[in-house]
């Protein structure tokens, strides 16, 4: 995909990123099963070893909280990959704006920034409402939430405490945190003092990283909503701000998706499988010897491939 445009014909070059494109389909869906069924375990047994063993593998794949995390997670790719493409291709607009290469990479980013940021939304206020039902400390450690209530503010920024049971220097709308959570006004949210210290996770690190990552998806859906607006009036590519904000904004779906998985980990601590399984009770006992082979492993496939890809290109 990367190298054989010219080597091997359009058609079979096409076939090829068809093939890249689902396989990476293909590792997503199984990686978001795997992580979501240590958020929601689902359809397995314990056995006689205190082993968990699969009971219903239907069950076990399509977990409560897989659905949402697997379309949250290819839409985020999406994203992440719209605004490389975007912002390599402002760049080169910036440069030289007859650069017809260069104006179709930044129209179809924009394109896909603009369809798909507001579906990001829609699909991470459903998986929002699905990680209240089934990780509710979570859900208040996200919001810096301490004390359960009816009419839960949304505290934009603050500070939480661990330590004093608080945030403190907080921003907050009245209400809103219960409607968006609840969607209802007065909507009763629990606060992480519902659950013993021992149970929470580290609000101060969740509250700040799930920011991050709405922060981003805001200025996404932004961007897309500016490209239409540019788009309307027949200057996609007119705009020097857009476009060098466009570059600016190319590593941004890297750190949201950074940012998402720091929360969606932290949030479920102390737990490596949820309720069931403690972090402290899971840790590896493989050697740093047989880690640091399996990772010098990585590195010379990776590099024998990208090296046949850099020939082949060359050659």
């Amino acid at each position: 995909m990367l190298f054989g445009m010219d080597r091997v014909g359009k058609g079979l070059h096409c076939f090829a990123t068809v093939m890249v494109a689902v396989g990476t389909f293909l590792s997503a869906f199984w990686i978001l099963a795997a992580n979501s069924w240590m958020q929601t375990p689902a359809g397995h047994v314990t056995n006689a070893a205190g082993q968990f063993a699969p009971a219903d593998w239907w069950v076990i794949i399509f977990n409560p909280s897989f659905p949402y995390r697997l379309v949250h997670m290819v839409l985020a790719a999406y994203l992440t990959t719209a605004f490389v493409v975007g912002g390599v291709g402002a760049y080169h607009l910036l440069r030289d704006r007859g650069n017809e290469s260069a104006r179709l990479m930044f129209s179809m980013a924009m394109w896909m920034a603009a369809l798909v940021g507001p579906l990001q939304i829609v699909a991470g206020d459903l998986h929002g409402l699905n990680t209240l039902e089934h990780q509710p400390a979570k859900v208040a450690a996200m919001e810096g939430h301490w004390e359960t209530r009816a009419g839960q503010p949304l505290i934009l920024v603050g500070w939480p405490s661990m330590a004093a049971e608080t945030t403190y220097y907080t921003v907050e709308l009245p209400k809103v945190g219960s409607l968006i959570l609840t969607h209802d006004w007065n909507g009763t949210v629990k606060g992480l003092k519902a659950w013993p210290p021992q149970e929470r996770p580290n609000a101060t690190i969740v509250f700040w990283s799930f920011r991050i990552m709405v922060g981003i998806g805001v200025l996404m859906v932004l961007v897309g909503v500016w490209s239409l607006l540019q788009r309307y009036r027949r200057q996609l590519t007119a705009s020097a701000v857009l476009l060098r904000f466009a570059v600016l904004m190319s590593p941004a779906g890297f750190i949201a998706v950074l940012a998402g998985w720091i929360t969606t980990e932290v949030g479920r601590q102390p737990y490596t499988v949820y309720g069931l399984l403690r972090t402290a009770q899971s840790h590896s006992p493989i050697d740093a010897a047989a880690v640091a082979g399996s990772l010098l492993a990585f590195i010379v496939v990776y590099f024998a491939a990208f090296g046949a890809g850099t020939f082949i290109s060359c050659g």
